[in-house]
């Protein structure tokens, strides 16, 4: 096991820090933003998440992620998002992000219930949700907002379907781009419709969901880039790092959520048309302020260190130095720390085997001296090896075939559960 862990202090949640205060989103000390429903007693329920996504501005689809609907939103239509949970409960609620919306949402109705899979929901176990009490809400520009919490039991790894109501155009939406999952769209009222043929259209995309709560134990969120997003993994089969860690987690019997917090092509020091906000400006909202984090898996500095001029995605900034993109993860270990979050840093997976134009020798040698540092610099909590966990045997800069995705690149499922393999779960506490 290539592992380390070492200890350190915690200090209290509650401490803001600068980038949340930049971003104009607060939220209270358990994760709740400061827009929901009122905030919680001493004695309230103790949150964690066990299903999340990291959202970004629209965005018309291409011929990688396929089409979406986030550019012209929602008139008239109910959207039903299926997830599968990592932890399960009694009680559950939603988060609903409005972050890069143009004006207020109006979300007339919202319902979840557990979910078979596809668009359908089990009999019986629909619940209509709140939201301060009252059926309907107005999420403002650049707010999240909490549901209100519903009685419902759900186990670990099971499905679950939320379904919003938009009568109104809600204008673009707030959404998170790639999926290995399915959302689908009915015109019309289809809120409490535990089957129905209205959903007639589908897009691999996620709209306005950013996180599901339950009551437990906390929750570990892994941040970064197109590793973490799962891009390689079979869709719809829940193969992605995140799922794995999922499944390691409940064989174990340890209830502890696990979030999604990757984008694909996300970047550690500029912003990307196409990726996000950089990984040092939405570290506070993706992983700092949901519920009951206690500790984040960070994949960072691939995009960072390419050099592809003629990619929009990768505009504006060239390609980083090994040193910029090591004192940028020192930013994050720095806010983890400050919440006294464990943070755990995963080696860059090898890059020689793209089958597109990537590799260079010049990559090479930062890759390399970024994942020395990572391995060997005693900076982050502890090391999860997926460059060596990935890697060929005889050709070390080369992935092993049997763990990599058509496009030379990413892991195929084999090759995230090769990576899964290698995280300790005792570093969860």
């Amino acid at each position: 096991m290539r592992f380390t862990l070492t200890a350190r202090t915690a200090v209290p949640f509650a401490v803001l820090t600068g980038a949340a205060l930049a971003a104009g989103l607060l939220y209270t000390a358990s994760g709740t933003p400061a827009s929901s429903a009122g905030p919680e007693s001493s004695t309230a329920a103790r949150w964690s998440q066990s299903w999340g996504a990291a959202m970004q501005r629209p965005l018309a689809g291409d011929e990688d992620s396929g089409k979406n609907w986030s550019v012209t939103g929602f008139e008239n239509h109910t959207l039903r998002q299926v997830v599968r949970l990592s932890t399960g409960g009694t009680k559950i609620r939603i988060r609903l992000s409005n972050v890069y919306g143009t004006k207020p949402l109006k979300v007339a109705g919202a319902t979840v219930g557990r979910s078979p899979g596809g668009v359908k929901v089990w009999p019986g176990t629909m619940k209509a949700l709140t939201f301060g009490g009252e059926r309907s809400t107005v999420i403002e520009p650049g707010k999240e907002l909490a549901s209100d919490p519903v009685p419902l039991s759900t186990s670990p790894l099971e499905k679950l379907a939320v379904t919003l109501r938009f009568p109104e155009a809600t204008g673009p939406a707030t959404f998170h781009r790639f999926t290995t999952q399915t959302a689908y769209r009915a015109s019309g009222d289809h809120l409490s419709e535990p089957v129905s043929d209205a959903f007639d259209r589908s897009t691999d995309a996620l709209y306005y969901l950013s996180g599901v709560d339950v009551e437990g134990e906390g929750s570990v969120v892994l941040f970064g880039d197109s590793l973490i997003d799962g891009v390689g993994a079979t869709h719809g089969a829940d193969g992605r790092l995140p799922d794995v860690l999922a499944e390691r987690l409940a064989a174990a019997h340890r209830p502890i959520g696990v979030v999604n917090a990757g984008i694909g092509g996300n970047r550690l020091r500029h912003d990307s048309p196409c990726s996000g906000e950089k990984a040092t400006a939405r570290f506070t909202r993706d992983v700092l302020a949901r519920p009951g984090v206690r500790a984040v898996i960070v994949h960072l500095g691939a995009n960072d260190l390419r050099n592809a001029p003629d990619d929009p995605c990768l505009r504006p900034g060239g390609p980083a130095t090994a040193r910029q993109v090591i004192d940028a993860h020192r930013e994050l270990i720095r806010a983890a720390r400050a919440r006294g979050v464990t943070i755990i840093g995963v080696t860059i997976i090898p890059m020689k085997g793209a089958l597109f134009p990537l590799w260079t020798p010049q990559l090479e040698k930062a890759r390399d001296a970024v994942n020395h540092w990572i391995r060997t610099g005693g900076e982050y909590d502890a090391v999860v090896d997926a460059d060596r966990a990935l890697a060929d045997p005889v050709e070390e800069d080369m992935p092993a075939l049997a763990y990599v995705y058509e496009d030379g690149l990413h892991p195929n499922d084999a090759g995230y559960q090769a990576i899964a393999r290698e995280i300790d779960l005792g570093a969860f506490g």
